[in-house]
Order: structure tokens, then C-alpha cells, then sequence
């Protein structure tokens, strides 16, 4: 039998609780964060989809958010393939926003408007078969990469090990080789933005140093900044 996804995604870890253990609020202090970048990028493009999907809705924040923000005509639907993420949305769960336990790529006669790809492609371990098996299921798609290789996190011993052993990330983006991979699979690139990751979440002591640092390059030069200093990630809209 073909696993979901073809993908890391399907690994023990995402079922028998280990990533929740790791990381137990699954994301969900990132997502209004998320949610003004999506809404950012709705309203530079003028669109105003009717069904949104999320592949990968971890703890269905970025969703109840957007329902809240977005017109109430606007339904929603979350996917993922972990139980203990389905625990975490089913409070949030209501007429115009459903959650299920499932591998959208599989899910019969469902066409969204818009799919929502955040921060999942550097999971998945057949990331080109992901990529292929999400795209007839939608028009549009907004995807958020984590642009994790620069120069400062490869020059640290444990910068991407990190990301590796706490987030579950095994593949290491930068700005073109996200675009490219997206291309190479056929995906029509509409537009693309850095998200100031770095600016907006910093926690760590380490972190907040840097921002001032990143803030004056970014104003720059972004490009570069990016390169070398790291923190920051990119969304994407394609078809």
C-alpha cells in the first residue's frame, strides 16, 4: 500500500504524539502571524476565494482565525493525518469550518478555491510527490516556506540539526530553490514575499538580538539579508 503523502509526515511521530511532545501548542501562538501574511497576500492580489483548504492544520488555529476575519460566506476545511492535531481543532470545529483526520491528495470530489500549504513541504519526505498530488485539488495555493539555510545557521554546528530534531524539518530551503522546486512541478508562480519570521517571533534571548541587525540589512538589501542573517520565510502564491 502506497503511504500518504509518500512522506515523512507519515512517520511515528506525527501519530503516537512524539511532535506534540515537542512542541505542545503545535504552532498555534504562530498563527496570527500567519494570518496577516495570508491576508496580506488576499488582499495585494484582490481575491476573495469561497472555500479554503489547509493541508496540514496542526491545532486548526490559522483557520479559526481566518474564519473570523474573512467573509462569512468563506468555508473552511482543515486535513491532517495526525490524531492528536485532530484533538486540538475539534473544539474550534463549527458550521462553516470542518477538520478531518485524512490525506487531502485522497479525499474524493473536494475542489477548494484556495489550498493553504504552511510550513509543511520541508516535512514531507517526497516532497515532489506531495506537490504533485495536492495540485488538482485546488485553483490556487499559498504556500509559507520556512527559508532555513543561510549563511549564519550553517556556519553554527547544531543551526540546522535544531530545526532537524525540534521541528522535524528535512529539507532545507532557500528563496530560489523554493520557487524552483514549485516550478519544476508546474506550478505557475503569481506572486512571492518574504514574511518577517524573524521580526514578529522572536523568543529567545538570541533572537532579539538580532532583530535590529536584520531590520537594517533587510531595508537594505533583502535578498542578501536573508542569505546571510537567516530568520526570515516566504509565501508564495501559485496555480
Amino acid at each position: 500500500m502506497a503511504k500518504s503523502y509518500g512522506s515523512v509526515l507519515d512517520r511515528n511521530m506525527y501519530q503516537d504524539g512524539g511532535y506534540l511532545e515537542k512542541n505542545p501548542l503545535w504552532h498555534a501562538d504562530e498563527s496570527p502571524f500567519k494570518v496577516t501574511q495570508i491576508l496580506r497576500m488576499l488582499q495585494k492580489e484582490r481575491l476573495q476565494p469561497k472555500a479554503i483548504c489547509e493541508v496540514g492544520c496542526g491545532a486548526g488555529e490559522v483557520l479559526k482565525l481566518l474564519q473570523e476575519r474573512m467573509d462569512t460566506a468563506c468555508r473552511f476545511w482543515g486535513y491532517d493525518i495526525s490524531p492528536q492535531a485532530m484533538e486540538m481543532c475539534r473544539a474550534k470545529a463549527n458550521e462553516r469550518l470542518q477538520f478531518r483526520l485524512a490525506d487531502v491528495s485522497r479525499a474524493e470530489g473536494m475542489f477548494f478555491d484556495l489550498m493553504l500549504v504552511l510550513d509543511v513541504v520541508e516535512h514531507v519526505e517526497d516532497y515532489f510527490g506531495f506537490l504533485n498530488g495536492i495540485r488538482p485539488k485546488s485553483d490556487l495555493k499559498i504556500f509559507h516556506f520556512p527559508l532555513d539555510l543561510s549563511v549564519q545557521a550553517v556556519l553554527r554546528e547544531r543551526g540546522l540539526l535544531r530545526r532537524r530534531e525540534l521541528y522535524g524539518h528535512i529539507h532545507y530551503f532557500t528563496k530560489e530553490t523554493a520557487l524552483e522546486t514549485l516550478k519544476d512541478v508546474g506550478y505557475e508562480l503569481l506572486d512571492y514575499f518574504y514574511t518577517p519570521r524573524c521580526i514578529e517571533l522572536a523568543k529567545e534571548t538570541v533572537q532579539k538580538v538580532a532583530v535590529l541587525p536584520r531590520k537594517i540589512c533587510f531595508a537594505i538589501h533583502q535578498d542578501l539579508a536573508v542569505r546571510i542573517l537567516g530568520g526570515y520565510s516566504l509565501l508564495v502564491l501559485a496555480r
